[in-house]
């Protein structure tokens, strides 16, 4: 059996739907913290699981069963390590023959705080022996466009990026990735850096909001305190003005640029665009 954990999160929904069009259903195992959340999916025959990264005591038999699965990283910055270990270790002594985890673009490299937890999330899948695949995600375009309503009321789009290039992908592109990995061969162990076919800037980013709402849109960059004090205005909670302030300022430094096309060749398709994922946004 094939399972994904958070499997109720924006990410892991997709990665079940992604599933489904290949996989039967009782084939698939939802692992989640609170199983009346996806009661839809069990009424369509897919088994769904109590499986709290936080709770030791419900890993391991969630597990039963299941030959393949899928460690969607933890939200809770700061403590992702540790839960990851412990989903780890549950996966080796449930008889788990495959993990794949998603990780960090560039996670041996990349320099932002956020890499720092994948790094050991990796470093203990490989120490474990399981056979395994590193799903090195860039970041989602949903990342940005999140806030796409408010950019093109305010007419701006506020960072630390400088020129720096981002290879976004929609999140139902890295999920299609995902369970494109999860059911295809296994060859020991792999390293996907999963990025968009496309880079952009985050000026481009402004220009793609005015192009899809008609209305004036620019980039204003700023120095990495004033963008952290920015969103801490705007009542964006604590830690994540940091993190994003963070983020944005090593955008600079490319830290989030890829062109390996990695993530086309494992969909058999182009990634989502910037243009449609902004259109997508507004649409909504």
């Amino acid at each position: 059996m094939y399972a994904v954990t958070g499997a109720s999160g924006q990410l892991g929904r997709l990665v079940i739907d992604a599933l489904l069009a290949t996989v039967e259903p009782g084939a698939i195992v939802a692992l989640v913290r609170d199983p009346a959340k996806l009661a839809d999916l069990e009424s369509r025959g897919v088994h769904v699981r109590a499986f709290d990264y936080g709770k030791a005591d419900t890993l391991v038999p969630a597990l039963d069963g299941v030959k393949r699965l899928l460690l969607i990283s933890s939200s809770e910055v700061g403590q992702r390590e540790a839960q990851h270990r412990a989903v780890i270790a549950a996966a080796k002594a449930a008889g788990v023959g495959f993990l794949a985890y998603t990780s960090i673009l560039h996670a041996d490299s990349n320099s932002l705080d956020l890499a720092v937890e994948h790094r050991a999330t990796e470093a203990a899948i490989t120490q474990s022996g399981l056979p395994h695949a590193l799903l090195r995600n860039g970041w989602y375009i949903e990342n940005f466009t999140m806030n796409a309503g408010a950019e093109v009321e305010h007419g701006a789009v506020m960072g630390s990026a400088g020129a720096g290039r981002i290879s976004a992908a929609t999140r139902a592109d890295y999920a299609a990735a995902a369970a494109a990995v999860l059911t295809g061969p296994i060859s020991g162990s792999q390293i996907y850096e999963l990025a968009g076919d496309e880079s952009f800037t985050l000026s481009d980013y402004a220009a793609a909001l005015a192009a899809a709402s008609g209305k004036p849109v620019v980039y204003m960059d700023m120095p990495q305190a004033d963008f952290c004090g920015a969103l801490e205005g705007i009542g964006v909670p604590a830690p994540w003005p940091a993190i994003l302030s963070e983020t944005s300022a090593k955008i600079a430094l490319d830290v989030l640029y890829d062109d390996g096309r990695a993530l086309n060749t494992l969909i058999g398709r182009p990634t989502t665009s910037l243009a449609e994922g902004v259109k997508s946004a507004l649409a909504e």
